[in-house]
């Protein structure tokens, strides 16, 4: 791959009008390998979609020039773009009569359908030719599940700022142009800068606010509504490779991006990360993610995965490929590995979701911290559901368990009621209340949750519910209304029970 000069982005427009033109998108591209190509190519699999392209369509020849990095005839080339500009702007080189891409250029579909681009170094694109490890330290990575699980999970509201902290090829930053009135982006590395440049530019979005620096440094004191970074967070021995190494000994460098970000954040802004950390002998990892968030915010912290230390190693020393090298050196570079968790009584590592919210509440001392493990599928985008659950946090801190009673609710959309117990039995062993949207989440309920939660239609009161509950089931009424609250507060707090607003 090339770690020369970088394209120029001033006549990006004729080359976006180019690939548009020649249905080099998302859905041009799934339309022209099929279904089982497109799915090889996400795997690093090329030849499939090498057949799929033997054609000399213009399409053919972006795919192949573009995303296969195989070198195409210059003819083809210039029937399918502006040639001589593409040559002397750099995305492209002469070889004799034939041509080769400068970079790796991929097709990324907008949330709302936009023809997006996403620029890299060759053969560093999940989907590209050569996989997603190199050695090269300076490398730019495309798009990878990591980078859409971020863009997924983010709070999509208008705000006046955000920043993307660790910008690599742009992604967050070009999902951020989308509804932010400007946008910041950093990264350690310059290159790394110049493709989030290349990829906003190719994919017709506002430009950023470049600035090269590590963390918070490059923005100093401002703040910001919203704040994303799919950090280096690679808990490795050294900083070898700039792209997922964080240079800071263990998990430090998620952890001080997380404290930091309370100082950078407006009142009721967002910060959202991907972080791993350390599960480490003799302390709860909740307790260890607890300490991390800062004073005034809010947050919601997701683990996703859990790995042990050697699981773990051996899945970083593929991505670099260190695998394909001299046994002995590989060997040796495990061994640091494990020499470094050993160091740190570390036993395993932690991968998921932090999201920090501002709030004044959290200022004033009532925070609202939630951490859990769901390692289970979710529903993406999951934006929505991450902006609800503060918005469920704030009304569950207002009302205590009287006012809970007073309060009117819905059953959540797309909830289902299971019934688990023997065939033939006249009663199921349990009820459990399932989600098809969002966290897709699942809970036990008994016989009065249950039958709570299935006539909440936001009509009558909460109290008066658990009233005509206790008639029926011959209880005794005060005593239900006091043990009920907290697990109304719970199928709130999960999204199974939406409050009705103004009916508290």
């Amino acid at each position: 791959m090339s770690t020369t000069s970088l394209p120029a982005s001033a006549r990006t427009p004729r080359l976006r009008e180019a690939l548009i033109a020649a249905a080099f998108t998302a859905d041009g591209l799934l339309e022209l390998l099929g279904a089982p190509a497109y799915a090889a190519l996400a795997r690093s699999e090329t030849v499939p979609a090498l057949r799929a392209t033997r054609g000399d369509s213009p399409l053919d020849t972006l795919v192949r020039l573009f995303l296969l990095q195989s070198p195409v005839p210059a003819a083809r080339a210039a029937a399918a773009l502006p040639l001589e500009e593409c040559v002397e702007d750099g995305w492209v080189v002469r070889e004799g009569d034939l041509v080769r891409a400068t970079v790796d250029v991929r097709p990324y579909g907008g949330p709302e359908g936009e023809d997006w681009f996403i620029v890299s170094d060759l053969g560093c694109a999940v989907g590209g030719a050569g996989g997603i490890g190199s050695h090269e330290e300076a490398v730019v990575l495309g798009v990878g599940g990591a980078s859409t699980t971020l863009a997924g999970i983010t709070v999509r509201r208008p705000v006046a700022s955000a920043l993307d902290l660790g910008a690599g090829s742009g992604i967050q930053a070009l999902h951020a142009a989308q509804h932010a009135t400007q946008v910041t982006a950093t990264d350690v590395n310059p290159r790394a800068l110049e493709f989030t440049r290349l990829t906003l530019a190719l994919s017709g979005a506002a430009p950023a606010d470049l600035r090269v620096g590590s963390l918070y440094e490059p923005v100093g004191t401002s703040t910001y509504d919203l704040i994303v970074s799919n950090p280096p967070f690679v808990i490795s021995p050294g900083a070898r490779l700039t792209y997922r190494d964080g240079g800071m000994g263990g998990d430090d460098l998620c952890r001080t991006l997380v404290q930091q970000a309370g100082d950078r954040l407006n009142e009721g802004g967002y910060a959202q990360f991907l972080a791993n950390w350390q599960h480490v002998e003799g302390e709860e990892w909740q307790d260890r993610l607890r300490s991390w968030v800062p004073q005034g915010c809010d947050a919601w912290i997701v683990q996703r995965e859990v790995q042990d230390i050697t699981q773990y190693a051996e899945l970083w020393l593929r991505d670099s490929g260190d695998h394909r090298t001299d046994p002995a050196a590989y060997a040796e570079r495990y061994e640091a590995w494990l020499d470094e968790f050993e160091a740190r009584s570390t036993k395993a590592v932690g991968f998921g979701w932090i999201t920090l919210r501002k709030s004044a509440a959290a200022a004033a001392g009532d925070p609202s911290v939630v951490i859990e493990e769901w390692p289970h599928s979710v529903e993406q985008p999951l934006g929505p559901a991450v902006e609800a659950h503060f918005v469920r946090q704030d009304y569950l801190r207002e009302h205590d368990d009287a006012a809970l009673l007073a309060a009117h609710f819905t059953l959540s959309d797309e909830v289902v009621q299971e019934q688990v117990g023997l065939p033939g039995a006249e009663d199921p062993e349990h009820v459990v209340l399932r989600q098809n949207r969002g966290m897709r989440r699942a809970t036990k309920v008994d016989a009065v949750g249950a039958g709570f939660a299935g006539v909440c239609d936001g009509s009558l009161p909460a109290g008066r519910i658990l009233d005509a509950i206790a008639q029926l089931m011959a209880e005794d009424p005060v005593l239900l209304r006091d043990r009920t609250p907290q697990a109304i507060r719970l199928l709130v707090e999960e999204g199974f029970l939406e409050p009705v607003r103004g009916g508290a």
